[in-house]
This record gives structure tokens, C-alpha cells and sequence, in this order.
């Protein structure tokens, strides 16, 4: 057992630990809490992997659907409350002294109680994972078949639904990782992929802003005043995908060690920063570049959009592919946690392999089915976004930091807090409905598995 595993149960020990023995030889198996050995900057490209996938790709579309400046108050008060909100999370994680909230769940039952408080996170956390599981798939597959298309057309004539298919048996490999901390090479290398290709759509867009910019044009993208509202609160939504990483911040804090002289919020903070650093490039450069270049005419996918020079269009599109395997793999492990939690401490089965493989591999093949079904990117990131999403990141934090702080009346993190939870909760009520229109709009000329 590791140092940093013996400090966290002498920290449980001091406050009474009630938990079984059933319960601490799982906590040492399960994939949050078997490994607590990671390095701040294991943090920093887990959370870039994490908060910087599909989304930012999708962010031109919804400036389209916005326009130029509510677009950008938008992106910029997101950024600036789901940074604050991390930091919430973050100092939240250890706020009873030696015992730490690893999971999101369990720090709503300190906060809510033993059985509202888990009913009230766990299926909005739950949702999350899966939700952007299935965008993973869908985004992975259509950027592997735009790849192969730029190269070799003829592989044009392949459904999208085999692409998928072929991002999903990877995932079927990868999922058998036992913990977070054996992620940390893919998630390095997707965290390095996001720089990537957020690097070459923001060239590339801006070059084809330069040179064919006279046909351009900058209005919402519906003609209809009805259609103009729903694009409004679909593009709200997508914007709130584009800061997801809070579903699983406890769970990444929960790998790095602990002690009362070092606690884990300090290394997990400075990771945060840094990829919030990286969150504002590539969110800013894609974003604006992206609108300029194809103004109303912009795909839900940026990269759709780019055709020229098609050999780095093409780098771009795998690099996104290889990102989302890594953001698939990042978003699963709690969902993973939660499962195989279940089955060994309520149905009683013995951990180890056979059982990470057959929950894993059925979880993966269940959200990989409906990402072949429903391949509408840009409908899928508004109505999840809304839904679920701005909960995760923009005001479940926030209430909980209320609740257990208790900050004064009109002091900074009041203010601040009251305003993160009123614009959560607008965009959790209005944002799916942009979406579902968007879903229902696309399925109309969709034919199944195509």
C-alpha cells in the first residue's frame, strides 16, 4: 500500500472511520482511490484533456448563433465563473479536516445529507459523464472519417457510423486502464493533441478569413425570429459544454497524496491554472478566428468548414481524434468508479479483472449504440449543456460552497456565487430546448446508421 493511501486512512482514523473492511479493500481497488501518487502536473493535462474537447470546436457555431458580442460576454463569464467554481471544488475537497470527498456525490452528502445529497448530484453527475461520452464517440468518429477524406477521398463513400464503431473498439482496449493515474500518458498526449488542432484551426481560419472574406456574412444565423431563439439558447448551451471539466475535478484532486502539512488542493490548484491558461487560448483564438473567417456559414464542427490545405486540415482532425479517445477515457473513470462501487459493495462481487472488464465493456458498448443513433454534434453539446452541464460547473459548486461557508451577506464570494447560480440556473432551464429543436431539425433529413 502506498504512503499516501496509509496518510488518508490514519486522516479517516482520526475522525472515526466507520467504513467496513469490505468497503476499504474496494476504496483500495476502485479506479479514484486506488492510486493516490500523482504529480500536480498530472492535474494540469487531465484538466486540459478534460475541459478542452468537442467544445471548442463547436464554439464558432454558437458566435453564429449569438453574434459577435452577446457571444462574447458569454464565453468570457463562463470562463471567469467556472474558474472560480473549480476553486470551490477544489478547497471543498478536504473541508472537514482528514477526511477527503473524493467523489462529487460525496461531497453533496456532506453537504445536502447522507440520501439527498447523493440523489441530488449523482445522476447530474452521472449524466454528464455519459453525455459526453457519447459526444466523444460521435466527434472522434466524424473527425476520423473527415481525416481519411481529405487523404483518400474514396473513403468518403464509408458511413459515419463505421468511424464511430472503430473509436468505440478502441475504447474497449483503453477501458481496462485500472485507474486514473495509468491514464496520465494518454491524457498527456491528448492534452498536447488539444493544443494541436486549436493551433490549426485558429492559422487556418484566420488565413481563410484573409483571402475570401467577401462573401462573408455576420447576422444570426436563423431567419426567423422563433428560429433566432432557439439558435440563442442552443448556443448558450453549447458555450456551457465548453466548460465541463467540474463532473470530474474531485475525482482527479482524489489521485494526488495528502497530508496535513501538504494538503492536495495546493497541487491541484496550480494544475487548474495552467490549464485554465490553456482553456483561454484555445477557446478565445478558435472561437473568434472561426466566426471571422465563415461568419452565419460556420459549421457545428469547425474543422467541417476547413478544406484547404487539406493535408493539415487532415493533421487537425486526427488530432482531435486522438484527443477525444483521451477526453472518452477521462469522463469514463468516474462513471467506471460508480459501477464497479455498486456491484462490490451492494451486490457483493469480488473486485478484479473479469469484473472491470464485462461492467466496462458493457458501459462502453451501451454509450457507443446511442452516439450511432443520434450523430447530431451540434444539438447533442446544447441540450446536454443546458441540461446538465451548467449544474456540474456553473452553480451545484457555488450552492454548496453557500451552504458549508456560509459567506457574509454582500461579501465578494456571496455576490459572486448569488451570480454564478442565477446564470447556471437560466441556462439549465432554456438551453435543451435550443437543443432539442436543433436535434429535431437535423433528424428530419437523418437516416439511421448512416
Amino acid at each position: 500500500m502506498s504512503n499516501s493511501t496509509q496518510q488518508d486512512q490514519r486522516g479517516n482514523e482520526q475522525v472515526g472511520d466507520r467504513r467496513t473492511q469490505q468497503q476499504i479493500d474496494a476504496s483500495n481497488w476502485l479506479p479514484i482511490t486506488a492510486d493516490r501518487k500523482a504529480k500536480w502536473y498530472y492535474s494540469a493535462f487531465h484538466n486540459v484533456t478534460a475541459v478542452v474537447g468537442a467544445g471548442v470546436l463547436g464554439l464558432p457555431y454558437a458566435m453564429s448563433q449569438i453574434g459577435w458580442v452577446p457571444g462574447m460576454i458569454v464565453l468570457i463569464l463562463s470562463w471567469l465563473i467556472t474558474f472560480y467554481s473549480f476553486w470551490q471544488l477544489i478547497e471543498l475537497h478536504e473541508i472537514v479536516p482528514g477526511k477527503r470527498f473524493d467523489r462529487y456525490p460525496e461531497l453533496g452528502q456532506h453537504c445536502f445529507g447522507p440520501k439527498l445529497g447523493y440523489w441530488i448530484v449523482m445522476p447530474q453527475q452521472l449524466i454528464v459523464q455519459v453525455a459526453s461520452g457519447i459526444v466523444y464517440c460521435v466527434t472522434g468518429g466524424k473527425s476520423l472519417k473527415k481525416f481519411f477524406e481529405l487523404l483518400w477521398p474514396v473513403w468518403g463513400d464509408y458511413r459515419t457510423t463505421y468511424f464511430i464503431l472503430f473509436f468505440i473498439c478502441l475504447q474497449f482496449g483503453i477501458s481496462q486502464a485500472p485507474n486514473f493515474n495509468s491514464l496520465k500518458g494518454v491524457s498527456l498526449l491528448a492534452a498536447l493533441m488539444s493544443i494541436g488542432y486549436a493551433s490549426i484551426a485558429f492559422v487556418a481560419s484566420t488565413i481563410q478569413g484573409v483571402n475570401h472574406r467577401e462573401n462573408v456574412t455576420y447576422g444570426i444565423r436563423s431567419s426567423t425570429l422563433a428560429g433566432q431563439i432557439f439558435d440563442l439558447l442552443n448556443g448558450c448551451g453549447t458555450i456551457a459544454f465548453a466548460f465541463a471539466g467540474h463532473s470530474v475535478a474531485l475525482e482527479i484532486q482524489a489521485t494526488i497524496p495528502s497530508t496535513p502539512e501538504k494538503p492536495s488542493k495546493h497541487a491541484m490548484w496550480k494544475g487548474v491554472v495552467v490549464a485554465y491558461v490553456v482553456v483561454a487560448f484555445c477557446y478565445l483564438s478558435v472561437s473568434l478566428s472561426g466566426y471571422w473567417a465563415y461568419g452565419s456559414h460556420v459549421e457545428d464542427d469547425v474543422l467541417i468548414s476547413l478544406d484547404k490545405p487539406a493535408w493539415l486540415i487532415a493533421a487537425a482532425n486526427f488530432m482531435v481524434f486522438i484527443h477525444v479517445i483521451g477526453s472518452y477515457q477521462i469522463f469514463s473513470m468516474p462513471v467506471f468508479d460508480q459501477i464497479e462501487q455498486y456491484l462490490v459493495e451492494n451486490r457483493g462481487f469480488t473486485p478484479g479483472l473479469p469484473l472491470r472488464i464485462i461492467a466496462r465493456s458493457l458501459y462502453v458498448a451501451a454509450a457507443g449504440f446511442v452516439a450511432m443513433c443520434i450523430p447530431f454534434f451540434g444539438g447533442l453539446l446544447g441540450l446536454f449543456g443546458g441540461l446538465v452541464f451548467a449544474s456540474t460547473s456553473f452553480f451545484m459548486p457555488c450552492i454548496m460552497w453557500i451552504v458549508t461557508q456560509k459567506p457574509k451577506t454582500f461579501s465578494f464570494h456571496w455576490i459572486f456565487s448569488w451570480i454564478s447560480i442565477v446564470i447556471g440556473v437560466l441556462l439549465a432551464v432554456l438551453s435543451p430546448i435550443g437543443g432539442a429543436r436543433t436535434i429535431i431539425m437535423a433528424a428530419k433529413t437523418y437516416k439511421l446508421f448512416s
